[in-house]
Formats: C-alpha cells, sequence, structure tokens
C-alpha cells in the first residue's frame, strides 16, 4: 500500500499558517498530521503546492516528493485532516475493512482508498496519484475533520490534545514525577514549580526544562528542548514546539518550532508559527467586550468562527515591539514587524505601525539577512531552498500588499 498525502485548492485558506509549511505539518493537539501517518507503516507520498516541494525533499527525508513508484492498494489523505489520534484510527479501520470508497466532507474529498488493479502489484515509475478532485467510487462514511480557517487550528487542538497525549504517554518512556506529570529523559522541573493535572496530563519530551517559580495546568505539552522561563504560567491547552523559550502568561496556544515568547505578557487561545519572537509586554486579547463569539477576516471576507475565545493567528517569522497590543482575532502575516496596537490584519512582508500612521512593505532581502541571524543564533545552517522559500512566500502573498486604499512604500530598512 502507498500512502499519498496531497494538498488540495482549499489549502489556500490556512495563510499564514500553512503558507510555508505544507498543511500535513500544521501542529495541532502537540502531533502534526504526518507523525500520526507514519504509524500506519506503510510508504508516504506527498503531492503539495510547488513552493514547498524542495522543503519537503529536505526536512521530510522518509516522504517522496517525487513521482515513483506507487502500490496498490492506494490510501489519500487530506493533508488538512485534523491530526487526532481518533481520525487515524478510522483511517487504518477503512483499511483493515478494505472498504475503497470516497470520504467526501462539501466539496472537498477528505480521504480516499482506491483498488488499482493489478492489486498488490507496484504500478510502473514514474506514476502520479490520481487527481483527488475526480476521484469516482463509493461514499464512505468516516468521521475525519478538515482545517477550514486558521482559527480551526485552535479549535480542534482544544478538543484533541487530551486523548492525543494520552496516546503519547502510551507509546513513549516517560517517567511520571508526581501525579500527572509525566518526563521523558532529560527533562527537568525547577523547584518551586506548581502543577495542575485535573484536567489533562503534562507532558515534557526530552530536554525540555521548566525554570524555578512557574505553574502549569494540563493538558500542557512541551516539545525537545522547550524551554519555559521562571515565574512563568501555562493554564489549560498550551502545546510548545521543540526549541521554543517561553515566558509569561500563555494559556490554550499553539506555538511551532524555534519561537520565542521570552517575557512577560499575556498570549491566549492562539498559534504561533515557527521563528516568531514576541517582544517584551506583548498581549493580545482572546475575548470581545460583549462576550460574543468572535468573526475573523479572511481576504476581505468575515467567517464566523462559533467560537467565544479566539487570540491571534501569526505566521513564520512575524515580530513584535514590545508592548505591542494585538485585538481578538487578527491575524498576522508571516515576515511582517508590528508595533503599537494591532486593530486589524496585518499582510505578510509589512512593517505595520498603523498607530502611527505607517504601514510599509518589508523587502525580501531584508528578511533574508534576518533569517540568516536567526538561523546561526540556533547553530542552524541558512540553506538555498530557505532562501527560496522566503522569496516564494513573498510573491505568494504581494495581493495581501495591494490592497484597495493600502498605500505601501518600501522601507528603507539597511540589511
Amino acid at each position: 500500500m502507498t500512502v499519498i498525502l496531497f494538498e488540495d485548492e482549499q489549502v489556500a485558506q490556512l495563510d499564514p499558517v500553512a503558507l510555508g509549511r505544507p498543511a500535513f505539518a500544521i501542529s495541532c493537539g502537540s502531533y502534526r498530521l504526518v507523525d500520526l501517518v507514519a504509524t500506519l507503516g506503510q510508504p508516504i507520498r506527498a503531492s503539495v503546492r510547488p513552493h514547498l516541494r524542495e522543503l519537503v525533499r529536505h526536512d521530510f527525508p522518509g516522504i517522496s516528493a517525487d513521482d515513483g513508484e506507487l502500490t496498490a492498494p492506494l490510501l489519500m489523505i487530506n493533508a488538512r485532516l485534523v491530526p487526532s489520534v481518533a481520525a487515524i484510527g478510522e483511517l487504518a479501520a477503512l483499511v483493515k475493512a478494505g472498504r475503497f470508497g470516497v470520504v467526501r466532507q462539501g466539496n472537498s474529498t477528505v480521504a480516499a482508498l482506491l483498488e488499482l488493479p493489478p492489486r498488490g502489484q507496484a504500478i510502473v515509475a514514474p506514476a502520479s496519484p490520481p487527481d483527488p478532485a475526480t476521484l469516482a467510487g463509493e461514499t464512505l462514511t468516516a468521521n475525519l475533520p478538515l482545517f477550514e480557517y486558521p482559527h480551526d487550528v485552535i479549535r480542534h487542538h482544544l478538543t484533541i490534545f487530551e486523548p492525543n497525549l494520552r496516546h503519547r504517554l502510551s507509546q513513549g518512556a516517560y517517567k511520571e514525577l508526581q501525579p500527572g506529570v509525566f518526563v521523558a529523559p532529560g527533562a527537568s522541573i525547577g523547584q518551586y514549580v506548581v502543577t495542575d493535572a485535573s484536567r489533562g496530563p503534562i507532558v515534557l519530551e526530552e530536554g525540555a526544562s521548566v525554570g524555578p517559580y512557574c505553574y502549569l495546568s494540563g493538558p500542557a505539552h512541551l516539545g525537545p528542548a522547550a524551554r519555559v522561563l521562571e515565574h512563568a504560567a501555562l493554564k489549560d491547552g498550551v502545546a510548545l514546539g521543540h526549541t521554543t523559550k517561553i515566558g509569561g502568561e500563555v494559556e490554550a496556544s499553539i506555538i511551532e518550532p524555534y519561537t520565542n515568547k521570552q517575557h512577560h505578557g499575556f498570549l491566549g487561545h492562539s498559534y504561533l508559527g515557527s521563528w516568531v519572537n514576541l517582544g517584551a509586554g506583548t498581549c493580545n486579547s482572546d475575548l470581545k467586550n460583549t462576550y460574543g463569539t468572535v468573526n475573523m477576516e479572511y481576504h476581505g471576507r468575515k467567517v464566523a468562527t462559533g467560537m467565544q475565545f479566539v487570540g491571534a493567528v501569526i505566521g513564520d517569522y512575524a515580530k513584535t515591539a514590545i508592548n505591542t497590543g494585538i485585538f481578538t482575532g487578527k491575524t498576522i502575516g508571516a515576515c511582517s514587524m508590528v508595533y503599537g496596537f494591532v486593530t486589524t490584519n496585518v499582510p505578510s512582508f509589512v512593517n505595520y505601525a498603523r498607530l502611527f500612521g505607517q504601514v510599509t512593505e518589508a523587502p525580501v532581502e531584508v528578511m533574508i539577512a534576518t533569517q540568516k541571524r536567526m538561523f546561526a543564533r540556533r547553530e542552524v545552517a541558512q540553506r538555498p531552498c530557505d532562501i527560496q522559500l522566503l522569496r516564494d512566500m513573498y510573491d505568494l502573498t504581494a495581493h495581501e500588499r495591494h490592497l484597495p486604499g493600502e498605500q505601501l512604500s518600501l522601507e528603507p530598512l539597511s540589511l
């Protein structure tokens, strides 16, 4: 069998979350979809947007992004599938039962199990996977939710987090330091730390550390080498990616690898991409003054979330200045730098200081130079594919910086 993770046309609705990563690499509930699909134990192929193919080749060595040998049957999985243990269980059950057909949600193909003759034999390479939009077959019923918009990542995170963590604990070698607090080898917790695992476990991966005088409320997941600094408070549903550095107060949020929120300030019901840095005192609102549900704006269109608590969605490489205040339900694009109050959505690759009457374009060359310096601080080599990805992201988001009524100029920043 060959598993094919495919991105469809709707994946662009997930920007800025999926702008610089395949949708199957979005963290939610402490897992990425690609991590869970790997547990099926079958060869994996990826069909992703052109600007991500080189990244997949370098960063996902166990996945082929090229045309090659396909072995029937084919299990095709939409890369926007929510990465829950329950969803993978449903897919495994379809395969075990040999239920060939297609699972659909609205106009989207969620998954398909295809019996291509001759069964069990390789299709002569090179072979391209079928177009998901044209698949025909028996309609199958399965509970396989998809991410439709960025806020869905936060919404599903809060529902799948606790069972996903239980699955992690069943698969790993963790030591229970105290009731509900589990640590992998090399993880450490400082003195005078208060924990509350009554609503879910607290899990520290290898090399993760918690400084003294912290408060941790489960469910919580600290990825490898994640650091929680002294006096920090992590409340009710925080998932930290590897090599993150976190201080202040964080609630019900996902933080991707290599991101820093080192200083005081509140972050709630939010998603932060990779290589983000929040300046000291940066805070976001995750609740309207009316206590009503939050509406998000995507590409000039309002979308009802049905959620009372929604914070910020912040793309990769974004930065905030000290004392930045982010209003409820705002998105901040990739590679943007924001100052003052963020009262509107922020496009990618801009310097946003609307409070001071300035919104200017951030040249991609400045971001490439910044990336190199950031990588060096973490002893990460800047590769040609990283540079090209920034250039592609800049081109793909050009429409965001040329909206009616917005007059953006090139910011005269030095490298």
